[in-house]
């Protein structure tokens, strides 16, 4: 089931009531029957207790929904037990929604009302109205970010519909703010029609910095995001086609580091041809990746497909696969330096990973269960990523997105190109210093603040000189109006 994950997990965390006899060795068994069916124990509360009878909460880490009904059932079994009440963290966690908005200034006084609303606010209104670029320093404009789906890819768990799909893009509005300091809003669309779903986000654009799609299904999403790029003026982002493919770059220019190659060098192998094995492919070949066979499960995409009545598919076949590699996952594995794997779990087996070349670079990407286990990889494989959170190297959108949406903000960029992703990835990289690089970190952690300080200023620098941006830095210590127009080129 989706969100199964072999160990005990925090996602699958619990608080159990349990009012048991006050008699010498209880708490014990109670304790041991935990531990015997496998959940990691670990808080013990004190509730009440009297002379007769003890009350505690326990709280617990379970594998799945279904291994935590098991952990009940066995505290049940034991003989003076009462389940008093049971909690689920992640439910309590998510309660009343994960996110609110909040007034910079406080309305205390009539004077305070009178300019930040009527009568005041009008003045502000005619500056907008008489030139469009005001919208971007005297309202939220400027530091907003819609968060935009239709339900129809989430997480593992596919087309689940837009109202399911809000907690999601609750958590990406979390981390917008946490990380880069913007105002970010989920919007859930009731609509899986691609020219509907074009239409709204272009209405609703005048009212947000920039657009993230989040969670749209392939290959609807190709056109949505192409779409939308061409008609508004503002950063249009599919993090799930370029956040992934960002900070697979980062771990992969550590890698070569580490491993002493070379991008232009590295003989790569992408299975998955959706969303974001398309945005991996476009950005390696872009950083100079000359040689990248992309696979789905039937095998190698090559010019010779004539059966490819998908659009990005086809792309992907005229434009890699150099040799001409034909064949299964199995063949198309053979001397390859890099395995990367954004498609199912299971589907890159052992026999496929030692017909690689030797200490092959091995970033399996499926979540939660990876293409091919890292236990089974690492006796092969010199560099092993996932994209978990209870292994080394998690590849992680969160290292991305913040940054690159801050900068492009910084620097009013109209759109997020190419070179902009590239220079992403490089801060990504570079954010470990090269005497702490080692197989086990080639990704910095998602909570070095550094991050994304180093991803903003990296991508507004490359808006700049891409000439897409239309502002930059003024001098260090003005707090006035910290941006200006940026030259004309």
């Amino acid at each position: 089931m989706p969100g199964t994950t072999q160990h005990p997990a925090i996602s699958f965390s619990f608080t159990v009531r349990v009012s048991y006899p006050n008699t010498v060795g209880h708490l014990a068994k109670i304790t041991q029957c935990i531990s015997e069916a496998g959940g990691d124990l670990g808080a013990i509360d004190m509730i009440a207790s009297d002379r007769k009878r003890m009350t505690r909460d326990f709280t617990v880490q379970a594998r799945d929904e279904e291994h935590v009904q098991s952990i009940l059932e066995a505290l049940r079994k034991i003989e003076g037990n009462e389940i008093m009440h049971f909690s689920d963290q992640v439910f309590l966690l998510h309660l009343g929604g994960k996110i609110s908005i909040h007034n910079k200034v406080p309305i205390t006084t009539r004077e305070v009302l009178s300019m930040a609303y009527t009568p005041g606010v009008a003045r502000v209104c005619r500056a907008v109205a008489d030139d469009a670029e005001n919208a971007h320093r005297l309202t939220i404009k400027g530091n907003s970010v819609a968060v935009v789906t239709d339900g129809t890819a989430v997480l593992g768990l596919g087309d689940i519909g837009p109202a399911a799909a809000m907690p999601v893009m609750e958590g990406k509005a979390m981390l917008f703010k946490e990380f880069a300091g913007i105002d970010a809003y989920p919007i859930c669309l009731d609509t899986k029609d691609t020219t509907e779903i074009i239409d709204t986000v272009a209405r609703l654009a005048p009212g947000f910095g920039g657009i993230n799609l989040e969670d749209i299904s392939a290959p609807r999403c190709f056109e949505i995001e192409e779409v939308l790029k061409k008609r508004l003026d503002i950063p249009v982002f599919h993090d799930d086609q370029h956040g992934t493919a960002v900070v697979v770059l980062a771990a992969l220019l550590n890698a070569v580091k580490i491993t002493g190659r070379s991008l232009e060098e590295l003989r790569i192998l992408v299975l998955g041809a959706g969303a974001a094995g398309v945005a991996i492919t476009r950005i390696l070949l872009s950083a100079g990746v000359e040689n990248l066979v992309v696979a789905d499960r039937r095998g190698a995409l090559h010019r010779d497909c004539d059966d490819q009545p998908d659009s990005s598919k086809r792309w992907l076949a005229e434009n890699t696969n150099p040799e001409g590699v034909k064949g299964s996952i199995e063949v198309a594995a053979e001397g390859m330096d890099v395995f990367i794997g954004v498609s199912g779990p299971g589907v890159f087996s052992e026999e496929a990973l030692k017909r690689m070349a030797k200490d092959p670079v091995v970033f399996a990407l499926a979540n939660p269960d990876p293409e091919i286990s890292p236990e089974a990889a690492a006796g092969h494989a010199a560099i092993i990523a996932t994209g978990r959170s209870d292994y080394p190297n998690q590849i992680n959108n969160v290292l991305a997105f913040p940054g690159i949406f801050r900068g492009a903000l910084d620097a009013r960029a109209s759109e997020i190109t190419e070179s902009m992703k590239i220079a992403a990835a490089q801060a990504i990289a570079d954010s470990i210093p090269v005497g702490a690089l080692n197989p086990e970190f080639v990704v910095p952690s998602v909570f070095d603040r550094n991050v994304v300080k180093n991803v903003a200023a990296a991508v507004s620098t490359a808006a700049a000189e891409s000439g897409v941006a239309r502002r930059q830095p003024k001098a260090k210590g003005d707090n006035i109006d910290p941006l200006e127009p940026a030259p004309s080129t």
